[in-house]
């Protein structure tokens, strides 16, 4: 009896093809991460470096100006030398405030996620920005500016000279100087539409009395119109009515850009606080007398950025917390994470992982039926 011979089961065929268009695939994909721009768009980045390098600029202004006021720097409170940071306590301290938040706000790239934000609202040069800032982040204001200068855009300012801890709360060199410093160096040209004392009820019941008197010592001899109004309701009326003055008409006015936590732009409400940091274009409004003027552009459906929870800012878009040393212009984690929300590489990604499922669908239906013609056929 002859033993039959155990023959080995054939190997299944590969698809060679399918792999060499996988590798293919995988190294044009490469190439594209490699050769797009971290932001998605040229122009984006450039206008973005720009700014924070713009930003180093007016920081360093701002430094001479300081130096020649004789008010010298802490390096242990202000280890980066930005001369925007202030002191614990003075007479023009109003609130508590965080020292690691307020040197995050002198980070350059804060400039550079400005830009990205105007670029998503699509601003375009002349576009009018209404900016209210309270004292408390001098470092977001210039931030501000810088962006609006690069971009060529209109800024409408409001702001208040009261300022939490480690703001400009420096007597001697309050937002008043800084901001002459800023329009002497070019940073910024436009006079300021108002300012005020800020603080409690943006009138500074929260100061010492020889605060408010200096505060407004520095405003008259700046020349700048000034008005007080504790009515929160009549407060935002005013600064309504001159932002709309200003701008031509609400259609104008393209984006408002809150700094801080002025009494007059964040209302009494208590939900104001649960509005996230950075860009928002959802309208949302508050009980009658309660409202800043944070709610009454919303309600005119006009773009909010808010710049006062710097923590969960930092965390959203990759701005380093209390950076030593600062970050050179351009290396930041922020151009990556713009780069994952941009819609292009979205689609890249998703025709990419599209192609890959085609290819493996393929390949499957390929091996099926190289396996159904290698089969046995019934004679």
């Amino acid at each position: 009896m002859m033993l039959m011979k155990e023959k080995w089961p054939k190997k299944r065929p590969t698809a060679p093809l399918f792999l060499g268009f996988l590798s293919g695939l995988t190294l044009l994909y490469l190439l594209c991460l490699w050769t797009f721009p971290a932001g998605g768009d040229r122009l984006l980045q450039t206008k973005m470096v720009e700014a924070a390098r713009e930003m180093v600029r007016a920081t360093e202004a701002i430094k001479d100006c300081r130096r020649q006021a004789g008010v010298p720097i802490d390096p242990e409170n202000d280890p980066n030398l930005t001369g925007l940071i202030g002191l614990r306590r003075s007479i023009i301290t109003t609130t508590l405030g965080s020292l690691g938040a307020k040197r995050t706000s002198t980070n350059p790239h804060l400039a550079a996620l400005m830009v990205y934000f105007f670029h998503q609202l699509n601003l375009q040069p002349g576009d009018k920005v209404a900016i209210g800032a309270s004292a408390s982040f001098p470092a977001a204001l210039v931030a501000t500016l810088a962006a609006v200068k690069v971009l060529e855009l209109k800024p409408l300012i409001i702001f208040s000279l009261g300022a939490s801890q480690w703001g400009a709360n420096i007597p001697q060199f309050t937002l008043a100087h800084l901001y002459r410093c800023l329009q002497r160096s070019g940073i910024v040209r436009e006079e300021p539409l108002a300012v005020t004392l800020g603080g409690d009820q943006d009138v500074g019941l929260d100061m010492a009395p020889e605060g408010r008197k200096l505060l407004r010592q520095q405003i008259d001899e700046a020349g700048w119109f000034t008005f007080q109004e504790p009515r929160l309701a009549a407060n935002v009326e005013r600064r309504l009515s001159l932002y709309r003055e200003a701008a031509g008409s609400w259609e104008k006015l393209k984006v408002f850009v809150n700094i801080g936590g002025n009494y007059a732009n964040l209302g009494t409400d208590a939900r104001i606080l649960s509005l996230k940091p950075g860009l928002n274009q959802v309208a949302f409004s508050s009980p009658t007398g309660q409202g800043g003027v944070i709610q009454a552009m919303a309600a005119r459906r006009i773009p909010i950025i808010h710049l006062l929870y710097f923590r969960g800012l930092a965390t959203e878009y990759g701005l380093a917390w209390d950076p030593k040393p600062l970050p050179h212009p351009g290396k930041s984690r922020l151009f990556q994470l713009i780069r994952l929300r941009a819609r292009w590489f979205i689609s890249l990604n998703l025709i990419y992982l599209g192609l890959i499922l085609l290819g493996g669908l393929g390949q499957q239906l390929f091996l099926r039926l190289l396996n159904m013609e290698a089969s046995p056929k019934p004679w």
